[in-house]
């Protein structure tokens, strides 16, 4: 049956697929050619010690690739991972597309290895440095994004708040991620969460959070590609970005997650949220959310980063909220239009 997911695809991404596996095949066969996109040359030992142990093994085979997005670095698959076992999964795949990111994109690997620990934080899997093309493998968590998800539940019979902000567990990396390497999610969002067996969750999209630790302009440039509406006032004004920024988006996440995957802020432009926030405005109350959660929401988006609660004050709070609204109704009938959804987040111009 098709859903929210089917509409996304279209048929440019099968030249697209076309072109990558026609990519990485020649890059097998020729790979000692291009040996300047091999972490050797782009890192020291001590390097290369720690991504060994990430190494691909050989009895491991990448099958099914197909081409899922653009990504920073190169395209960005899906497919599986087959083990020597006879085992397999299904597997994100970020792939390195020329030498100008090769130093960054190690780095990128490093960085991962180091803080996706967590369970609930996604995970890397492999790497390939070896030879060209050098590729992350990430695990593919499914079903998999929140936001799409959510849209699913929409028209749901008997669904109740206490059934849709399920997700507690997203906060315990953003409290991880914080405490035991300093570092700030930057992009908190339902298109950012992944949904597992048994309704777990995982954090993803951690390309801010790696690009927070550079000072960069490249940098401050991407990270206004961070969507307005999600985006807490200090870093809009300031580029200022603390844990406390997070907690303001991720009051819009608990928005998201009540409304079923609305678009936030969707009477306003993009650029006419900021003045809009500076003159008090915020959110209405939504028709689906009880009075101690959407209290919560409001405490998330005090204008004052020092007002607001930390990660590990909003899981005590949340837990209450939920006491509280757990018989609520939920009822969302309107199946969701991406393009309009994209327009009114403000995800395209």
């Amino acid at each position: 049956s098709s859903g929210p997911l089917a509409v996304i695809v279209i048929p440019s991404v099968l030249a697209l697929s076309t072109v990558l596996v026609v990519f990485l095949l020649l890059f097998d066969l020729t790979g000692q050619q291009n040996v300047t996109l091999t972490a050797a040359s782009v890192s020291t030992p001590k390097v290369q010690q720690v991504l060994n142990s990430w190494e691909i093994p050989q009895e491991c085979v990448l099958e099914g690739l197909e081409f899922w997005q653009a990504g920073r670095y190169g395209p960005i698959c899906k497919g599986l991972l087959k083990r020597g076992d006879g085992s397999s999964s299904a597997v994100v795949v970020k792939s390195l597309r020329g030498t100008p990111e090769a130093k960054e994109f190690v780095e990128r690997l490093l960085f991962h290895a180091t803080v996706c620990k967590h369970q609930n934080v996604v995970q890397m899997l492999h790497c390939q440095t070896r030879r060209p093309p050098m590729y992350l493998v990430l695990d593919d968590y499914m079903p998999g994004n929140l936001l799409h998800f959510l849209w699913t539940l929409r028209n749901v019979t008997g669904l109740v708040t206490k059934d849709c902000v399920f997700v507690c567990n997203v906060f315990l990396p953003q409290d991880y991620l914080m405490s035991e390497h300093r570092l700030v999610h930057g992009d908190v969002a339902a298109r950012n969460i992944l949904i597992g067996p048994g309704l777990s969750a995982r954090v993803s999209g951690l390309g801010e959070a790696f690009g927070g630790r550079r000072t960069d302009s490249a940098f401050r440039q991407r990270a206004s590609e961070v969507p307005l509406k999600w985006q807490a006032p200090e870093r809009i004004i300031m580029q200022l970005n603390i844990d406390r920024s997070d907690v303001w988006s991720f009051g819009i996440l608990l928005y998201e997650m009540i409304t079923l995957g609305s678009p936030p802020y969707p009477e306003l432009e993009p650029l006419s949220v900021l003045p809009k926030l500076q003159g008090s405005y915020r959110m209405k109350r939504p028709a689906n959310c009880g009075g101690s959660l959407y209290d919560l929401m409001k405490y998330c988006w005090m204008w004052s980063f020092k007002d607001r609660p930390t990660f590990s004050a909003i899981i005590k709070l949340l837990d209450s909220s939920l006491d509280l609204t757990a018989l609520k109704p939920l009822h969302v009938p309107e199946v969701m239009d991406i393009l309009v959804y994209n327009k009114k987040a403000g995800l395209i111009s």
